[in-house]
């Protein structure tokens, strides 16, 4: 980058010349993952009251289009189905994130990359590039202040993957560099995602994906017909970072847009995820439950749970402690510490069937969720690296403790096909039969073959 080069267009050079065979192989491996990951949960979501709703306001708002809803197959415009898909896909708080910025970087990106291979020509390798370009620019631009727009209210989902999804649409639109940039000005004016939903568990923080994919495709259309945007939608004097950041203390590192482009890949550092909670939740899930399985302790005998974290998860899952301690709906319960350890300590595991109305109201979940005690602990890492720890006292004096230094799904501490795949099954089984799992699965397995990546769509529909 030039000292005067904006930071898009630096960014729409990169995206434009990428092809297939530039990306490193194991990049390709996690985007087939991620393909596989996204739409098991969209399916999931599907069949959720949320899911429900957001497939009838999709239909209701769009004509009949050339692309479909996955489940039921609802054909809709291109926007209305990647935003369904999208937003379904974020329902159970189950997607993947990048541990740094906390994007939820691939529901918006997969689902939005879908619904364009229906409307245009698009073979799996086209996918599996622009998803990969798409989720590298997401996590990038989350990168330049990580952790300062949670302390604000805001997710960095909706403000970062409208950008992403921007750039992945203008591969798969054939736009120039110049159109792509411009596309990311435009979508810079999109941005949204405030999180006042956490105070009273509503539905909007879900719908962000979806709208990040919508964003995107919107902008990069615009961009094709000629609009304009800002060239420094991201640095400028009224741009994200100065309008959303607006204290002039706060860190920003603007060379994490652009640095080593295509020689780091700063989406690695990416996690799937085991449990259908917020990430930073995720390794004391696992203390937990290790000390459940290896003490064979029952919730009855535990006077209280102790659980060090770093200061930046605080606001996210564990305060304000009344709201934390009992959830007033699923989604409310998805990002509490408290809630979560006590269910799955009560249930033995926490999988899509997580925060049932039953859960949340019941009696014993919530009187151990007041047992969970949190407090910061300045050894404990920042923003990029989930640790957990868990320390059990029980009423008869024994204590056991357990540490998880990297959240299971991380680099650092992979999931195993085989857990992924069950993931998948368990996720898809609201539309999809074992015969249509594994057609779907094995397709996935081998996108980069396929001629046509709107099959995957297609073996995405209940028969």
């Amino acid at each position: 980058m030039t000292a005067h080069e904006p930071l898009t267009a630096t960014l729409a050079a990169w995206a434009h010349r990428l092809t297939f065979s530039d990306l490193p192989q194991d990049v390709i491996d996690a985007t087939r993952l991620r393909i596989l990951d996204v739409i098991g949960l969209a399916l999931a979501g599907a069949d959720t009251p949320f899911g429900r709703a957001t497939r009838a306001a999709a239909v209701a708002m769009s004509p009949p289009g050339a692309c479909a809803i996955v489940g039921r197959g609802e054909r809709v415009g291109v926007a209305s189905a990647a935003c369904a898909n999208g937003a379904c896909a974020q329902a159970l708080e189950y997607d993947d994130t990048h541990n740094e910025s906390i994007v939820h970087m691939s529901s918006p990106a997969v689902a939005a990359a879908l619904a364009l291979s229906e409307t245009t020509p698009v073979s799996g390798r086209d996918l599996v590039a622009a998803i990969a370009v798409g989720n590298e620019i997401s996590c990038r631009i989350g990168s330049v202040s990580p952790g300062q727009f949670h302390k604000r209210g805001f997710h960095p989902t909706g403000l970062f993957a409208p950008f992403g999804v921007t750039f992945l649409a203008g591969r798969l639109l054939a736009l120039d560099a110049r159109q792509m940039a411009q596309g990311a000005g435009i979508c810079g004016s999109f941005a949204s995602g405030i999180l006042e939903c956490w105070v009273d568990g509503t539905h909007p923080k879900f719908l962000h994906p979806g709208w990040a994919a919508q964003s995107g495709i919107t902008a990069a259309y615009l961009a094709r017909e000629g609009m304009t945007g800002p060239s420094q939608v991201l640095e400028g004097r009224f741009g994200l970072f100065a309008s959303h950041l607006q204290d002039p203390g706060i860190a920003r590192d603007l060379s994490r847009v652009t640095n080593d482009l295509g020689a780091r890949w700063d989406s690695r550092n990416s996690s799937l995820k085991p449990f259908p909670a917020a990430h930073v939740i995720h390794p004391y899930l696992d203390a937990l439950l290790r000390l459940r399985t290896a003490h064979a302790v029952a919730p009855a005998e535990i006077e209280r749970i102790d659980v060090p974290v770093a200061a930046f998860i605080v606001p996210i899952v564990c305060e304000p402690v009344d709201e934390k301690f009992a959830p007033a709906s699923d989604s409310h319960g998805r990002v509490s510490l408290q809630y979560s350890l006590a269910e799955a300590m009560f249930a033995g595991r926490l999988g899509k069937e997580a925060y049932a109305p039953a859960s949340l109201q019941h009696p014993g979940i919530l009187a151990l969720a007041r047992r969970v005690r949190y407090y910061v602990d300045p050894d404990f890492p920042g923003p990029g690296r989930f640790k957990g720890a868990v320390r059990l006292t029980l009423t008869d004096g024994r204590t056991f403790s357990e540490v998880e230094e990297y959240n299971r799904g991380s680099s650092e501490n992979p999931m195993t096909y085989a857990e992924i795949r069950g993931k998948f099954d368990e996720n898809a089984s609201s539309f999809l039969n074992q015969a249509a799992r594994d057609r779907l699965a094995e397709a996935v397995a081998q996108v980069e073959r396929l001629p046509d990546a709107a099959a995957l769509v297609t073996l995405a529909i209940a028969e």
